[in-house]
């Protein structure tokens, strides 16, 4: 109920209002049945503005610190998050990637829409970054299909570090529907999971028109970080000035 309150009469219209969406490739969202909906994630926004504008209730895997939050605050974040419909995802470790996986599969066997994003976090730069392999063992085993798509404009509208988003034009594209049913059987051969990931990051890349990076958006961080520390030590512990990166459009 509360989820319909939300997208109905709270957040939808304000999202649309703030936004203004374009939307294309909508009729690629199934009307019925199990399918996995997955994306680039540029922004926080994100987590609601597709829920949004599709017509069907969709389940997001979040990361876990979205629920864990301390005082009140934290426990309110949790409550929202959970009522919006999703599902807290520890991202530390390859056994909390299994359990992800075990999550989003109980989703898809009840015949309902899963949405992911592939590189596992937000892009801190605009840029597309290496996918995750869970979405293709959960198409896989799941057998259902993947709609691509891609959230453009984002980015801008509410960069990281961002509080309050800017009003600024948005839009969401969803691609045809991805079939992988000639892998059906494979779903334990690492070189299939890596194909099947590959195909499905490369179709959000040409829905999305972003520059791609062939890392994992997780690691370009940490060596980001690691180099800005050592020009700090260099710097004889001055913050560096920096120049933020550009994303293409």
């Amino acid at each position: 109920m509360f989820y319909l309150l939300l997208k109905h009469v709270i957040l939808g219209p304000l999202l649309r209002l703030m936004f203004r969406p374009r939307i294309e490739g909508l009729e690629h969202v199934p009307d019925t049945g199990a399918a996995i909906v997955a994306g680039n994630h540029l922004s926080f926004s994100d987590h609601f503005l597709m829920p949004a504008i599709i017509k069907r209730r969709i389940t997001f895997l979040a990361k876990a610190e979205y629920f864990t939050g301390p005082g009140l605050k934290g426990r309110l974040t949790a409550a929202f998050f959970r009522s919006a419909g999703q599902i807290p995802v520890d991202r530390s470790g390859k056994e909390a990637g299994q359990a992800a996986i075990r999550e989003g599969l109980g989703v898809l066997r009840k015949g309902e829409l899963l949405g992911i994003y592939p590189e596992g976090t937000r892009s801190h730069d605009g840029r597309l970054y290496k996918g995750k392999v869970g979405v293709a063992a959960m198409a896989l085993r799941a057998q259902v299909p993947v709609v691509p798509c891609a959230m453009i404009g984002t980015f801008e509208a509410q960069p990281p570090g961002q509080k309050v988003p800017n009003f600024q034009r948005v839009t969401i594209r969803f691609g045809a529907p991805l079939d992988f049913s000639r892998y059906v059987g494979m779903e334990n051969e690492k070189a299939v999971l890596r194909a099947v990931t590959d195909e499905i990051m490369y179709a959000i890349l040409g829905l999305s028109g972003q520059e791609y990076v062939d890392k994992y958006a997780a690691v370009v961080k940490a060596e980001e970080a690691a180099e800005a520390e050592r020009e700090r030590a260099a710097a004889g512990g001055k913050e560096p000035r920096r120049f933020p990166r550009m994303p293409l459009s």
